[in-house]
């Protein structure tokens, strides 16, 4: 027997519910065999009001990590917080070297306000190389504004305007994940394959336990690849899947309430 296997380059969540810890659980309620290579550990102070840290680790080892797992091979990678210039570089330099099909860029941005990102040389990296090898590149709102270059976004045309100007930059495919940040009755998402776009909708829920969804929106995608869906079914099928995660999410603790992972299985709550 095998299985299919997947890749992430990220970093690692100390609480559980978002980074490598969300794709991993994401990965094992697909069945598909994940592997990781960290590019930083991020950990929270209890005492600070569950402020983060973020301890980087060192370009030459992140590299031997993707030189582990993918002297293994995979069946598609994605990438989730990178870091600096010098990852997304190492990143790009190996999708190229080992000819990865399926690649699903999730442009984590580390913001420092509503419009302005920590690491703005980071977004130019990510747009510049990692884009144009990405089979789809899963942006939320404010990640697609930088992409794009648009600025804010809250309307499904502005969302439509930045998929435009995104998959300009050379991506294959984009899904925007509006989710309750758009003007709309319902939580939408927006996939574009460069032709066609599909809004993808949910009811809104209103629940503050939703840390780690993106990252599992991603993986769900990633895994779904990996096992032959077309891009489109995989990006259906994991709003199916996150969906139900954020509709079971729980409560850690009084900072942080992370989506439910098995949701979707555990609770046969296909919606």
């Amino acid at each position: 027997m095998t299985m299919q296997k997947t890749l992430t380059l990220a970093g690692s969540d100390s609480s559980g519910g978002a980074g490598i810890q969300a794709d991993l659980k994401t990965f094992q309620e697909h069945h598909v065999y994940g592997m990781t290579a960290l590019t930083s550990i991020v950990t929270m102070d209890p005492n600070n009001n569950w402020a983060h840290g973020v301890t980087p680790i060192d370009v030459h080892v992140v590299e031997q990590q993707l030189h582990t797992i993918l002297s293994v091979g995979i069946d598609a990678m994605k990438t989730g917080m990178l870091g600096s210039v010098e990852i997304i570089e190492v990143g790009a330099k190996k999708i190229d070297e080992y000819e990865i099909g399926h690649v699903v860029i999730d442009p984590v941005m580390v913001c420092k306000g509503e419009d302005e990102v920590l690491q703005p040389e980071n977004t130019v990296a990510m747009r510049e190389l990692l884009l144009p090898r990405a089979t789809i590149v899963t942006p939320n709102l404010f990640e697609a504004g930088q992409l794009a270059e648009t600025g804010p976004i809250r309307t499904i045309d502005e969302m439509k305007n930045a998929a435009e100007k995104i998959i300009a930059l050379g991506t294959q495919n984009v899904v925007i994940k509006g989710g309750v940040g758009v003007e709309d009755e319902q939580a939408v998402d927006l996939f574009y394959d460069g032709k066609e776009f599909v809004l993808l909708t949910s009811d809104k829920l209103d629940t503050t336990f939703n840390h780690g969804a993106g990252c599992t929106f991603a993986a769900a995608i990633t895994a779904n690849l990996a096992k032959g869906k077309t891009v489109k079914e995989s990006v259906e099928q994991a709003k199916q899947f996150v969906t139900a995660a954020i509709k079971h999410g729980w409560k850690l603790n009084e900072y942080v309430g992370p989506v439910r992972h098995g949701a979707i299985n555990e609770f046969a709550v296909v919606k």
